[in-house]
């Protein structure tokens, strides 16, 4: 494949524990570097598995932390083996099973992923948002070394939608390259929400306030690499049946209709 012919893609996965039908769906980047090689199973949004079906041997992923404290760019990987059937899907046991896909008219795919490198300076989310606001003026000093098309480049990592699986360009993935090996922004503060100016009172909690429900991971579950985005809309309509009050949802599952099994959440 030459360097003309190479696409290159940004992927995402959960850092951290979040359990589903009992098992941990977490697929961080130590995970990653693990495993090295890995099926990206789990995802259930048809525009995903699309780009995923497009995928070629050689062709370069961004892997992204979401759904986390801290979202961002973690590091680098590659495909090794296009698109083939996602044998998760009709394995009854597996986070995102689904009923309606068959074996022999297999609905959703996956590809294999190679871990080549973690990024040495992790590019935050925070940053790449900080980058954008600021996009009609130079780049601050601190990382002034991505030129004004560099910032011009980063602009579709923030202002596009919650797919777990999109496409980047070769100027945006040269950039965060470049950004994760000389870092720069580490002194820097940003991303901090402002205090806000309203004298309104808050109002106090009533029995009828939805309460937050926390997913603990204390139940044990066993360990599934997911790739997948819990925030990435579905494409796999859940059975309709009764309401369930909050303090009935199971807590494992609340937020992750069938998705992307091994790593991906919340779009940030």
């Amino acid at each position: 494949m030459t360097s003309t012919d190479r696409k290159y893609w940004l992927m995402k996965a959960e850092p951290d524990s979040r359990v589903v039908k009992g098992k941990d769906v977490k697929f961080s980047v130590e995970d990653f570097e693990a495993a090295r090689t890995t099926p990206w199973e789990g995802v259930r949004n048809f525009e995903a598995r699309n780009l995923m079906k497009e995928m070629s041997i050689g062709d370069k992923i961004l892997f992204y932390h979401s759904n986390c404290k801290s979202p961002g760019i973690a590091g680098f990987a590659e495909v090794s083996k296009e698109a083939y059937p996602d044998y998760t899907a009709w394995d009854s046991s597996h986070p995102y099973f689904d009923p309606k896909t068959k074996q022999d008219d297999p609905k959703w795919f996956m590809i294999d992923a190679t871990f080549l490198s973690r990024a040495e300076h992790f590019v935050p989310l925070s940053l790449l948002r900080h980058i954008a606001e600021s996009a009609e003026s130079d780049p601050p000093d601190e990382f002034a070394y991505i030129g004004t098309d560099g910032v011009k480049a980063l602009m579709p990592l923030v202002t596009r939608g919650r797919l777990s699986v999109q496409r980047v360009s070769q100027e945006c993935w040269g950039v965060i390259q470049m950004m994760s090996e000389k870092g720069g922004w580490e002194v820097m503060s940003f991303g901090k929400k402002k205090p806000s100016t309203s004298k309104r009172p808050r109002q106090a909690a009533t029995k009828n306030s939805r309460a937050k429900i926390n997913p603990t991971n204390d139940n044990g579950g066993s360990e599934v690499k997911a790739k997948v985005d819990a925030s990435e809309e579905p494409d796999v309509k859940p059975k309709k049946g009764k309401k369930r009050k909050a303090s009935d949802v199971d807590v494992g599952t609340q937020e992750v209709p069938h998705r992307r099994s091994v790593r991906t959440r919340k779009e940030d």
